[in-house]
This record gives structure tokens, C-alpha cells and sequence, in this order.
């Protein structure tokens, strides 16, 4: 029976009924499985494939779920969720309804902590071993796994700084295979090579100078020694820290080769690995394609740009500006308040600078956003992929809160563009100078126009556009979903009652627009891809009660909850700004 093996384990309890001679032929019954599903799925393959031995040892050894184990990201962690009971759901991994692709806390007593944003697991684990030792639970185990890309994160620091000068009994876990997303950077990344070739020796060990009792590196594929320096590792008190070396995608050749594509390859051939090709070529391209060639573009005109990124040069697509101008873009790594402020700090230098950071990670920066660059009018350009929905990573990724947290700062612009050739018009207006750092927030997934590649246009700041006329009713979209809101008022039919306008500038808000709005329209109707608290739908709403203005309005958009996995359309079901649903909607009035 294919499989026998990892069938017979629902648990831990299962597993530790196994010799240790069967440990390897789990591992690659395993590794069959991740396979066989992914494949199918899609998901994210190459991060669980590496550490398949790491996690059936640490399953082995520990107590799970008493002894805590906080995964980082969570990326690695489908081994984790198939050993702990979730084997026969796996199938429904990241699709509506079904488990989370990340660990999850209400989804398993095994997922200690929920992840998806990185460099918080030792955090996590530190705050669980020193509550630990308060109830006097001495003897419980608290391990945090974290790769090479996460552990350079300044969290990640601030963590084991405070660890060091504690007796927590908490074990970090460096899972360590030079690459994130994309290939890891900086100056520890070259640290950490120079230990997998002896040259770090005792007096210039960093985590022993921060007082980890530290072992490694070894061998990451090893079960029999995983096993045995984890077992040792739990007999030692205080923190200590194991440096492990794996291969990400091992056990499928075309992943071990190519680990940046295979991090989350799309379906594939799961005998070769080949990834199956898609029907794009008659598409409009993405919008992170959009933004890299826009900005390579640009960059070829005005010598003073510059591109930042914290790890995502790929996924943004920053990569084409690091491959034709590589002096002028930076990958700064996991470290979101770094490239905020290292932006802000090339334009005090007259530089001008695309910081382009995911709607969900620039949260992490938001402090420096409010110090380090609005407060001081520096004109950084934001641009925040991934705004609105991402669908299958669900909630820790979802860029819904922009729009909120954005408008409430001062001197900040908040541009939301309905289409690629709004996208590249207010890319190209930035960079011949603003007064004000500017957020220009964009969609995962594909554009609208096959021929997005027009001429460059200034746009004027803070106007919006009418885009239907109407009599009775006024609709007001901001962003990509406003594409949502005409395909629906097509489908209506008799649309004469309607009339819709786009507001690409959140703020400042076109208020001569507005106010002609309020005279013509007593019923107004907000549409927009983030919470509707404090989002678009709020400040319009603000500006009619403030100027006494007596109008009915309707706010659609997120409501005041988390939204979980699922596609994109799923998702714009749910929150009620899907074009079957505004359709209905509009039908009704």
C-alpha cells in the first residue's frame, strides 16, 4: 500500500511508535504526499519539502502539543499539519472553507501561534517558555523554527536579544537554506555561509555572544542525527540555538534546482516536477509586471530613481529594475521598517524613491511611515502590491486595512488606480516631484487592458473621474473593484438611474466632485476592496455630515472581521463587492 506508513499516523502519538529505522521511509512517504497534493492544489512546496526530516524529528522527540512548537511563516509547515491529524483534509488546503495554508490557532492545539507575517516565532516561543517557567512548568519544551531569510528580520534580534539574558528553556531551530521567496541577502546571510564552511570559530559566534548555547550546523536531511542532538538538546537548560542546514524543495530535482519558482510552483507534473504551462498568453499582464516594467521605464529618464524592496523582488516584480539598473535597486531583505526609513532617507537626498512593499507587510512599518517620512513631507513612493484581496494565503495576507490606516496620516497621498494605464500614469506623475509622500495601492492578480503600454500622462492630484452618467443614484468606487461596479451595472440593463464615479485619489478627495455629487444625489453608494471602517466609504460619509448635506449612503466593502482563504472572486462574494451581488444589489433599487 502506498503510503502505509504515514497512513497509520493521526498524531504524534502514532509516530512515536515507529523505530527509528522507519523514520526515512516516512520522510519519503511524506515527501510523496506533499508532492501528489501540491501538485494538484498549488501551494507552497519547495519551503515543506526542506524540512520533511526536521519536522518528522521534531514531532519524534518533543512532547507535542504540551511542548510548544512555533513554525515561522509558516510556509514550511504542511509536513507539521499532516502529521498532527490534518492528513485526510489536506486536500482542502487553502481553498474556501478548508484549512488554513498557514498555521492557525483555532484550526489545531498544534499550531501554538498563528502565522504568515515572518521573524515572530522566537518572539512567540520566548513569551511562552518565560510563562512557562512563572507556573513552573520547568520541564516543558518551547522550540521556534525560523530560516535564514526570517532570522535576519529585526525582530528576530530584538528576540533573542532578550532571550539571552534570560534561563527560558527555548530552543531555536535556524532552518538554514540561503533562500527565502527569493535568495537570501545581506550580511548575515554571508555569516552564516561561513559557517557551513568552518571559518566561524567560538570567540566570533554570534549567537554564543548572545549567550545561546549553540550546536551545529548539521545536517538537515539527517533523521538519525536530528534525532539524536534534539534529544540531547532537551536535557540542556536555559536557550539554546541548533543551526541546521536543508535543501529547499528536497526530493523533487526540478525544485531543488529552480527554488525560486518551485517556492509556490503553480500545478505540476508530480512525477517530473514540470510545471504544467498556463493560458496566459492572450492576457493582460499582471500588475507587479505593470509596476517593474513602468518603473524600468522610467528609470531609463530620470537617473534619480530608485527602487527599494524588503525581500519581494520577485513577487514584485522590482526584479526587472535590479537586473537592468542594480546599483539604483535594493533588496534589503525581511526588514520592512529598514527600507521605510532607508527610503526616507535617500530623499532627503533628493532622490526619488519606489519603496514597494506588500499592503499586509507594510503594516509592520508603520511607525516609520508616521515618523520617518510623513511628518517630515519626504516624497517616498509607496507602492503596495497586493491591496484588496489575495485569495488562496487568506487572512494574514489580505492587503484590506491600507486604505484606513493610510488616510488617517497626515501629508500623505492615497492613490487607488482603476487600471494598469492609471497605474504607470500615477507612477510617472510622482516621480516629476510631489510635495508629499504618496501611496499608490494595486491588486494582485491580472489587469484589465491588453494594451496597457499607451503613452505617459500627468494626472492632476486629487480629481476624480464620472464615468457614468445617471439620474437617481450615484455610485462612488475607488480602485480596481470600481471594474467590479461597471460590469455589474451592465448586467442590470436599464442603468439610466445610476451614475458612477471613480475616486483614484482617496485622499486628498476631489471635494468639487463631491459637492456636485451632493446637489445632483440624494442616494449615494460607496463600493471599495478594504474594511469600511475608516475606509473610503468613511470619508465620504465624513464630508457630506460635515458639509449638511441630507443623503442616504450606502457603505459596501469589508465588514468589521477577518476574512479567511479562497479565491479572489469567493472572496468578493462574501464581502458583498462581487459583480453577481452588486448586480442584485443595483437590480433591487
Amino acid at each position: 500500500m502506498k503510503g502505509k506508513l504515514l497512513h497509520s499516523i493521526n498524531s504524534p502519538s502514532d509516530l512515536k511508535k515507529l523505530e527509528p529505522s522507519q523514520l526515512p521511509v516516512l520522510a519519503q512517504e511524506l515527501r510523496d504526499f506533499i508532492i501528489d497534493i501540491i501538485s494538484q492544489k498549488e501551494g507552497h512546496l519547495g519551503a515543506s519539502l526542506g524540512v520533511v526530516e526536521l519536522t518528522i524529528a521534531l514531532h519524534y522527540v518533543f512532547n507535542t502539543p504540551d511542548d510548544q512548537l512555533v513554525w515561522d511563516v509558516g510556509h514550511q509547515a504542511y509536513g507539521h499539519k499532516i502529521l498532527t491529524g490534518r492528513r485526510d483534509v489536506f486536500h482542502t488546503n487553502r481553498d474556501l472553507d478548508g484549512i488554513s495554508g498557514f498555521p492557525k490557532r483555532s484550526e489545531s492545539v498544534y499550531d501554538t501561534f498563528g502565522v504568515g507575517h515572518s521573524s515572530t516565532s522566537i518572539s512567540a516561543a520566548l513569551g511562552m517558555a518565560l510563562a512557562s517557567d512563572l507556573k513552573g512548568e520547568k520541564d516543558k519544551q518551547h522550540i521556534a523554527v525560523i530560516g535564514d531569510a526570517s532570522i535576519a528580520s529585526g525582530m528576530a534580534f530584538e528576540a533573542m536579544n532578550h532571550a539571552g539574558v534570560t534561563n527560558a528553556n527555548l530552543l531555536i531551530i535556524l532552518n538554514d537554506n540561503a533562500i527565502g521567496i527569493d535568495p537570501s541577502v545581506g550580511a548575515l546571510k554571508e555569516y552564516l555561509t561561513s559557517f557551513k564552511e568552518g571559518n566561524v570559530h567560538e570567540e566570533n559566534n554570534i549567537f554564543k555572544a548572545l549567550s545561546f548555547d549553540y550546536s551545529g550546523p548539521i545536517d538537515g536531511h539527517n533523521l538519525d542525527m536530528l534525532v539524536n542532538e534534539l534529544n540531547r538538546l532537551k536535557k540542556v537548560s536555559g536557550p539554546k540555538f541548533l543551526h541546521v542546514i536543508t535543501t529547499k524543495g528536497k526530493g523533487l530535482q526540478l525544485a531543488e534546482e529552480n527554488q525560486v519558482k518551485y517556492h509556490a510552483p503553480g500545478k505540476f507534473d508530480p512525477e517530473t516536477g514540470k510545471i504544467y504551462p498556463k493560458e496566459e498568453d492572450n492576457l493582460p499582464p499582471k500588475f507587479q509586471d505593470v509596476f517593474g516594467h513602468t518603473l524600468v521605464e522610467l528609470a531609463k529618464q530620470n537617473d534619480k530613481i530608485i527602487g527599494v524592496t524588503p525581500a519581494m523582488p520577485s513577487g514584485s516584480s522590482m526584479k526587472f529594475m535590479m537586473e537592468v539598473f542594480p546599483e539604483r535597486a535594493f533588496d534589503v531583505g525581511i526588514a520592512e521598517q529598514h527600507a521605510v526609513t532607508l527610503s526616507a532617507g535617500m530623499a532627503t537626498q533628493g532622490m526619488t524613491v519606489f519603496c514597494n512593499v506588500y499592503s499586509t507587510f507594510l503594516q509592520r512599518a508603520y511607525d516609520q511611515l508616521i515618523h520617518d517620512v510623513a511628518l517630515q513631507k519626504l516624497p517616498v513612493i509607496f507602492c503596495l502590491d497586493r491591496a484588496g484581496f489575495v485569495g488562496e494565503d487568506g487572512a494574514t495576507h489580505h492587503g484590506l486595512y491600507d486604505l484606513a490606516y493610510l488616510n488617517c496620516i497626515p501629508n500623505m497621498i492615497v492613490f487607488a488606480p482603476l487600471n494598469e494605464i492609471e497605474l504607470r500614469n500615477i507612477m510617472y506623475t510622482a516621480q516629476l516631484g510631489l510635495e508629499y509622500p504618496i501611496a499608490i495601492r494595486y491588486p494582485r492578480g491580472r489587469g484589465f487592458i491588453q494594451n496597457w503600454q499607451q503613452p505617459l500622462e500627468r494626472l492632476p492630484i486629487g480629481k476624480g473621474t464620472r464615468l457614468k452618467e445617471g439620474n437617481a443614484i450615484a455610485v462612488l468606487s475607488t480602485g480596481t473593484i470600481g471594474n467590479n461596479v461597471i460590469e455589474a451595472l451592465k448586467q442590470v440593463g436599464d442603468t439610466d438611474n445610476f451614475a458612477h464615479y471613480h475616486f483614484p485619489f482617496v485622499k486628498p478627495l476631489d471635494e468639487e466632485m463631491l459637492n456636485s455629487i451632493g446637489k445632483k444625489y440624494h442616494k449615494i453608494i460607496t463600493v471599495e476592496e478594504g474594511t469600511v471602517n475608516g475606509g473610503f466609504g468613511g470619508l465620504v460619509s465624513s464630508f457630506f455630515l460635515e458639509n449638511y448635506y441630507s443623503i442616504s449612503i450606502k457603505k459596501i466593502g469589508v465588514k468589521d472581521e477577518f476574512i479567511e482563504q479562497g479565491t479572489v472572486p469567493q472572496l468578493h462574494h462574501i464581502a458583498g463587492i462581487g459583480i453577481e451581488v452588486l448586480k442584485d444589489y443595483f437590480g433591487q433599487l
